[in-house]
């Protein structure tokens, strides 16, 4: 559904484009989501630190802000929960004690490698609908928005 908004025809352009990106990326998280949930019990904030952390390695928690762009309150709760189940560890970092380095455990590890390969199954069935050409160029417009935003 198109916007309602009676404006200028770029302004118009822009909300209709807004509104299509934005339920199209719900309409993917609707389905890669519930799943993480249901299956593993992990939320998508969850999930995206223990990917973080089995990529990148260990990191901080400033860090993996940055990395799965959510708040540092948010990420300390995430952490904490990670850690209450035994999914990852913080430790102090030697060069600078107030930073904490959040790792996997086992546990964490296993559990990362046995849910990435059905959570990237489910994103490539899904994406599967735009050709390999079509992927590329979403990609490369939403890289352009991002950056010209955030830069």
């Amino acid at each position: 559904m198109p916007t309602h908004y009676k404006g200028k025809t770029d302004e118009v352009l822009a909300l209709n484009t807004f509104i299509k990106l934005a339920r199209s990326f719900n309409a993917v998280q609707v389905q890669i989501i519930p799943p993480l949930q249901k299956d593993y019990g992990l939320t998508e904030s969850q999930f995206a630190v223990l990917e973080a952390i089995h990529h990148l390695g260990p990191l901080s928690q400033g860090q993996l802000c940055q990395k799965i762009l959510r708040s540092g309150s948010n990420v300390t709760t995430v952490v904490d929960n990670l850690e209450r189940d035994k999914l990852v560890r913080r430790e102090r970092d030697e060069a600078d004690r107030r930073v904490q380095i959040v790792q996997l455990t086992e546990r964490g590890r296993a559990l990362v490698t046995t849910v990435l390969p059905l959570h990237v199954s489910r994103i490539t069935s899904l994406m599967s609908t735009l050709t390999k050409d079509e992927q590329r160029e979403l990609g490369r417009i939403c890289r352009k928005l991002g950056t010209a935003i955030a830069g």
